[in-house]
């Protein structure tokens, strides 16, 4: 999956998400008990300005990004 990008942070997955970043899917990892959050690999760029700390979002968009994701996470 080299066109892609994961991660496991769940505020950058719904950072990205709320940027309108195109998500692929949700992988589960059983064994480290965590949830890989996968996107277009597009969004480097945004993931990047999400960690350096220079990234803007709409707050309402953010707070219902981490709703929706929230959602995926625990509806199965």
């Amino acid at each position: 999956m080299e066109n892609t990008y994961r991660t496991k942070d769940f505020y950058e997955a719904s950072f990205l998400y709320a940027c309108r970043n195109k998500m692929l899917g949700l992988e589960r990892d059983p064994i480290k008990n965590c949830c890989w959050f996968i996107f277009d690999k597009e969004c480097e760029e945004t993931a990047g300005e999400y960690w350096q700390g220079v990234a803007l979002v709409n707050a309402k968009d953010y707070s219902n990004s981490i709703r929706n994701l929230k959602d995926r996470i625990f509806s199965k």
